[in-house]
């Protein structure tokens, strides 16, 4: 199942259409030569192009018809055992099609694309009397790509997903628009812009649409071009409810990470982020949807939040040492993907990877109960409350004694001093009540 993003201000390149016939890796007899059409047009999320294909078989007959944008976020390992994010792109020039069929009763019809520097993304269909609808997702990524800095190992890895998506009608196109993410062993798949049918009949695309449930719960898109003649266009995306009502403070959230069945890393804290592209926007993330995926190591960790909203945060921490015998850990890098737009803006993809705070003793937590502000970028920012954090050497599934940041440390310093200030001023007013007193009875005693 798949999504849109927002309408880019920049104007879409004309389109570049190739056609080539495929080369049939199945005996003749099976309909598995096929004549792919594919599109790459105006750009969009992470300059995503979008991919037209039209599967044939042997006699020129469509049987699948798929015009869609997706885009890939990948976590990986470097030589410094960090962890690091890459972004793979499809452009106008990088983009094969080889393998693509139509099916048989042996084979499953089968979508297939790839790009890059070895990398590939394949789709297979299976169908009832009434419905079709995708099966397993394939995608293929080359570590040995450049777009990999410095990883650890290079080598193509493979990860398989179920298909979410739901059942459609035969002889029925499924539409959606609105932006969806697949997220498996540390891969996010991106989609939107769909246009799908599979088990094609008569070799016609179908003119009965069966539109996403995402698409039907937001502004009504601009309508979307023909599918044979023009190109998609980019919807425009639903507009945050306005209120006059101040954000609120966001609830805190506990989150961990297990290694094996030992917890590795705790986290603690009320997260806020601030988008101001264009006009100021808050968002509080909410934990009781958010889900908590990372990885633990010696010298380097990663704590991975999914707000359930397409709002992806990435907090990197890692050792350093600042002495023979003393390690400390700090927060090193920050990186926010959100999907779901604010204010009108474009979905945005930011980092900064060059954060040296929440700087403590190796084997103790940090702790800062007073609001703090980490700045990804000049337009973006994350307030953090409550927060405490140990993403090395937990013992017990407990925090270890927290170091205070400075502003905690100063209200602790300061509450006592003002205490023995206001004790200071109620005995000096007692002293004074007394002198007054005493003055006021001698005179008395001398009237008479």
């Amino acid at each position: 199942a798949l999504p849109a993003p927002v309408r880019s201000p920049r104007r879409a390149p004309a389109l570049v259409k190739m056609a080539t016939r495929c080369p049939c890796p199945w005996p003749l007899s099976l309909s598995g030569c096929c004549l792919l059409l594919l599109v790459l047009g105006s750009p969009g999320f992470f300059q995503s192009h979008a991919v037209e294909v039209d599967v044939k078989d042997h006699a020129n007959t469509t049987c699948i018809y798929a015009k869609w944008m997706m885009s890939f976020l990948i976590k990986y390992e470097t030589n410094s055992s960090e962890y690091k994010n890459a972004t793979l792109e499809l452009t106008s020039t990088n983009v094969t099609h080889d393998g693509s069929t139509c099916g048989n009763k042996t084979h499953a019809p089968l979508l297939a694309v790839q790009f890059g520097a070895g990398h590939s993304w394949s789709i297979n269909f299976t169908k009832t009397n009434e419905t079709y609808q995708g099966n397993i997702i394939s995608f293929t990524y080359n570590t040995s790509d450049a777009v990999f800095k410095d990883a650890k190992r290079k080598e193509q890895v493979t990860v398989v997903v179920k298909d979410p998506l739901r059942p459609v009608l035969l002889n029925t196109v499924y539409k959606c628009q609105h932006l969806d993410s697949i997220e498996v062993a540390n891969v996010s798949q991106f989609f939107w812009n769909v246009i799908l049918q599979a088990f094609v009949q008569n070799g016609t695309v179908s003119k009965n649409d069966s539109t996403c449930e995402a698409d039907k719960s937001t502004v009504a898109p601009t309508t979307v071009a023909n599918l044979t003649t023009a190109p998609i266009t980019t919807a425009s995306p639903p507009l945050p409810t306005t209120t006059s009502k101040p954000v609120e403070k966001p609830l805190t959230g506990n989150y961990s990470l297990k290694d094996g069945d030992k917890t590795c890393l705790l986290a603690t804290m009320g997260l806020q982020l601030n988008v101001s592209q264009e006009k100021p926007g808050l968002i509080n993330i909410n934990p009781k949807t958010t889900n908590v995926t990372g990885s633990c190591g010696n010298t380097s960790a990663t704590l991975r939040l999914n707000d359930g909203n397409r709002r992806f945060i990435d907090f990197t921490f890692a050792v350093k040492n600042t002495s023979a015998n003393t390690q400390r850990f700090y927060l090193k890098e920050v990186n926010i993907t959100l999907i779901t737009s604010i204010n009108g803006s474009e979905p945005l993809n930011a980092g900064n990877n060059n954060l040296s705070i929440w700087d403590t003793f190796l084997g103790s937590s940090y702790m800062c109960q007073k609001e703090q502000t980490v700045l990804v970028t000049e337009d973006l920012q994350i307030h953090t409350f409550d927060l405490r954090i140990q993403p090395f050497r937990v013992q017990d599934n407990k925090y270890s004694k927290a170091e205070e940041c400075f502003a905690d440390s100063d209200l602790n310093f300061l509450i006592p001093i003002a205490v023995g200030v206001a004790l200071g001023f109620l005995i000096i007013l007692v002293f004074i009540s007394y002198v007054i007193g005493r003055r006021k009875s001698r005179t008395g005693y001398q009237s008479v």
